[in-house]
């Protein structure tokens, strides 16, 4: 400990309360009831000064400025937020003498993941800021805020995991990068633990089947098909605990994500993520995030049940046995067809062409696709349930595209599902692209130019609603992954317009006009 000097026990006797600057620190002192208090002066909310607050119910110290409350004997805050500096004090002669010392880094860390998960219940996003800011100050890794989030919030997923992780790989990519910008590095930690926050906000915990069972590859796969979540999650525990981590059961998932054409595809966009995810982070982090992700598959919509894709298992059924090696016909050949029609010359295509080929012809259609999408769909207030239609609709192909070219490079065989339900995306969002849309003002001359818009964007997006800061950030990162994998030039032109213009344009988040329009259309009709 070292003890350094502050005011005359006098002085602080007859005032109440004073200011002391011991190394640099402003520390208010307070005698009450006969006992000297020492807190640091900054309110722990906004940074107001406490020697200007009023003591109260005893040892109660009260910030004038926004009432937060905070008991001088524990530190404690009464309002439930950050809690009070204290340090201790001892008399030498007249003299207060205090001690600043700072307990030891390890110990800080954990007082500051003691302190965010508080914060993380409530969604306080400026509290869990200030504890990833002292974690960092500490000397702590901030990457262990996102595996601590994790960790607190898997099994509160009522069905299964959300764009929360995924976009979590996005931002730990994004501040690896750029960690000698302490904002940008704050932020891109901050960003993925508030949104876990608060897609969990309120939620209980929903338990995972605790016991193991021996994994099979192809019982795994009957258990997904017949969403059955616990005997799933049971031979994932006994993979887990035989050692088989997620880069072992990275194919199986891959293979439940793709069984179906479903919920839009996020099932192997979150494959993709997850494998990273679990690299950055480590194994301690494995059984939440692929239970979480196991629950999601378990529950995802199977949209190739419904009649608009119905035709896509005789469509994968008809996909040639013999892989083809050929370049595949150009992106505009597979636009402005219907969801049946753009699965047929897909899988015609498919006869000659290379799987990678197709994939990057189909990349440049969808690319294209989100160049021309018709913003006037999003704004129309009397459209029909299935029309209601945005900008989500036309990312998703990139994020789904970028994460099937991963896995199908690692696994060939999933290339024939993953390409038919790119056909589905192009088909199902054909009717909603305008090809008379302006493009001029959107070209940009090389991914820098995009990377340098797309960077201030994201770190300062200003959006209210998580799912779309977290689109930003995935569609950007997706598109400049394949670019950088090797586009052709006209593709690559393509995918920075489309990307730019998303990024710039703002999507339309409430529809209430719309609701009621379809509210009251669809009360008429029942019954």
């Amino acid at each position: 400990m070292t003890w350094s000097s502050s005011v005359s026990l006098e002085k602080l006797r007859r005032d109440g309360a004073a200011i002391a600057k011991v190394a640099g620190k402003q520390i208010a002192l307070f005698f009450v009831d006969g006992q000297v208090f020492a807190c640091n002066n900054r309110c722990p909310h906004e940074g107001y000064p406490l020697r200007e607050g009023t003591i109260s119910d005893g040892c109660v110290l009260t910030c004038n400025w926004h009432g937060w409350k905070f008991d001088l004997k524990t530190g404690a805050n009464l309002f439930q937020g950050d809690r009070l500096r204290l340090y201790p004090t001892r008399l030498e002669d007249d003299m207060v003498m205090v001690d600043i010392t700072d307990p030891p880094p390890e110990e800080r860390q954990v007082r500051s993941l003691e302190h965010m998960r508080t914060a993380f219940d409530d969604h306080e996003y400026d509290r869990i800021a200030r504890e990833v800011a002292r974690l960092v100050k500490a000397g702590g890794d901030p990457s262990r805020a996102v595996a601590a989030a994790i960790h607190w919030s898997h099994d509160r997923f009522r069905f299964g995991m959300t764009h929360a992780y995924a976009g979590a790989e996005g931002w730990l990519r994004l501040h690896d990068r750029l960690k000698d910008d302490p904002e940008r590095a704050l932020i891109a930690i901050v960003e993925p633990v508030a949104y876990m926050a608060w897609d969990t906000l309120r939620e209980p915990a929903y338990p995972f089947e605790t016991e193991t069972a021996k994994f099979d590859r192809g019982e795994f796969a009957a258990a997904i098909e017949g969403q059955d979540e616990d005997k799933a999650v049971a031979m994932i525990r006994g993979a887990l605990a035989a050692g088989t981590g997620f880069a072992g059961l990275e194919r199986p998932l891959t293979a439940a994500a793709l069984s179906h054409y479903a919920d839009f595809g996020h099932s192997l966009i979150y494959v993709g993520h997850l494998g990273r995810l679990t690299a950055r982070l480590g194994p301690a982090v494995e059984e939440p995030l692929i239970l979480a992700l196991v629950r999601s598959i378990i529950n995802s919509s199977r949209e190739d049940l419904i009649p608009e894709f119905r035709q896509y298992r005789a469509m994968l059924d008809r996909w040639p046995q013999v892989p083809a090696n050929g370049p595949a016909p150009a992106p505009d050949y597979f636009r402005g067809h219907s969801v049946n029609k753009t699965m047929e010359l897909v899988v015609e295509a498919a006869a000659s062409a290379a799987p990678a080929s197709l994939h990057i012809s189909l990349l440049g259609a969808a690319a294209a696709e989100l160049l021309n999408f018709d913003t006037r769909v999003q704004r129309r207030t009397d459209n029909k349930v299935q029309e209601n239609v945005g900008w989500l609709d036309f990312t998703h192909p990139i994020t789904f595209a970028n994460a099937l070219r991963r896995l199908a490079h690692k696994y060939p065989e999933f290339w024939p599902a993953g390409l038919l339900q790119m056909a589905c995306f192009l088909g199902r969002s054909a009717p909603f692209a305008d090809r008379d849309n302006p493009q001029e003002g959107w070209h940009l001359p090389g991914l820098p130019s995009l990377s340098s818009r797309a960077i201030d964007r994201i770190f300062d997006h200003g959006e209210p609603d998580y799912i779309h800061s977290v689109h930003l950030l995935k569609t950007y990162l997706a598109a400049e992954e394949e670019i950088t994998a090797g586009l052709p030039p006209v593709i690559t032109s393509m995918m920075l317009a489309a990307v730019n213009r998303y990024l710039h344009e703002p999507p339309k988040r409430r529809h209430i006009r719309r609701v009621a329009h379809q509210a009251i259309e669809f009360v008429a009709l029942e019954d």
